[in-house]
């Protein structure tokens, strides 16, 4: 019997490359190889991709994978890239990859994929945005303001003044288009701003600027179940340092997380994973995603940071949570790609 061959796309151009290639490779690990048949698919820094025999993939990191594509990779088009695989399992993060860029690359080969389609993906990645459709949903997020790099390297001290008028102190500077906390910098005297904003505009052309939370850090991963969106189990996070940082969330020992939470009640919890679900269909996610937030310590529920898809390594919350569930990872990658599979086949043009 022909098994679906499944290619999972690691890699990238962004600056989570290297979360990426350790999420496709337990992906690919983990797949159910009697029902599939997993294809690495690599894409470099330039945005080419190759297909990887498991001596690459086992490399520690992308540049030492990159260092070998020319001898031991397949390089293959866009547009053979259908020849190759049957169905695309992005594990690509960031720019390119969770953006709707990738989406709209596979759409137009006609390759069914994981996760959201390109406008929703593209929301899911642009905080700007996402907050403003979830404040017209009604759904509470983090009170906030964009300013441009123009707007920044014109006038420095009316945006110094205006951003100390409206926030106080201390306040949060992050790229809007940014994950993995990639960027992020806590301000907490008026003398770390500059610093901070210039730190974000190496990563994108606008800063946004958030007013600080205090509180406990939630994550929760909702699933697609016959067209209707089921949250997962309730993470909550305890990072090492003062805000969940890039090291937290990769380094082993530099986060605690609790699934189920230890210091969030049962009745705010289930108010949690209610507003999850709202966030999750008002920027129009599909099959899956991760959405994060905040219990704040005035008891309100503020949605920080809807993802459109997750990491996906041993240790990340899909599996952490699959887990909660009973689920086996190769159980919960195999329902994921039946769920994507599904929306693909009703789909009318290309998936939002």
């Amino acid at each position: 019997m022909h098994k679906l061959r499944v290619g999972v796309i690691l890699g990238g151009m962004s600056s989570e490359n290297e979360v990426s290639l350790n999420s496709g490779r337990n992906v690919f690990d983990n797949i159910d190889r009697e029902i599939y048949e997993p294809v690495a698919v690599f894409m470099d820094h330039d945005g080419r991709l190759w297909i990887l025999p498991w001596q690459l993939i086992s490399q520690n990191t992308t540049v030492d994978i990159e260092e070998h594509l020319e001898t031991k990779a397949q390089k293959v088009s866009y547009e053979q890239l259908r020849d190759e695989i049957d169905f695309a399992f992005i594990a690509l993060h960031g720019k390119y990859g969770d953006d709707g860029c990738i989406q709209g690359v596979l759409e137009l080969l006609g390759i069914p994929y994981t996760g959201s389609g390109v406008l929703a993906s593209a929301l899911g990645m642009d905080k700007d945005m996402q907050q403003k459709i979830l404040r017209a949903s009604g759904i509470e997020v983090p009170r906030s303001i964009l300013v441009s790099e123009q707007e920044w390297s014109g006038n420095k001290d009316g945006v110094i003044k205006r951003l100390i008028a409206e926030f106080g102190l201390p306040l949060v500077t992050k790229p809007p288009r940014e994950g993995s906390s990639v960027g992020v910098t806590i301000i907490r005297n008026e003398e770390e701003l500059e610093n901070g904003m210039n730190t974000a505009l190496e990563w994108d052309n606008a800063v946004l600027i958030e007013e600080h939370l205090e509180g406990i850090e939630f994550s929760c991963i909702v699933m697609e179940e016959d067209g209707k969106p089921r949250p997962l189990a309730l993470t909550e996070i305890v990072p090492q340092s003062e805000y969940f940082t890039y090291d937290d969330k990769y380094m082993p020992g530099r986060c605690r997380k609790f699934t189920p939470p230890r210091n969030i009640p049962p009745d705010v919890a289930d108010h949690v994973t209610q507003e999850v679900i709202r966030a999750y269909t008002a920027l129009g996610f599909r099959a899956y995603g991760r959405i994060d937030g905040f219990y704040l310590t005035d008891g309100r529920v503020l949605i920080t940071d809807p993802n459109s898809s997750s990491g996906m390594a041993p240790s990340s919350f899909f599996f952490e949570q699959a887990a909660e569930a009973g689920m086996l990872p190769s159980m919960i990658i195999s329902r994921l790609i039946e769920v994507s599979l599904a929306i693909h086949k009703e789909k009318k043009g290309p998936l939002q």
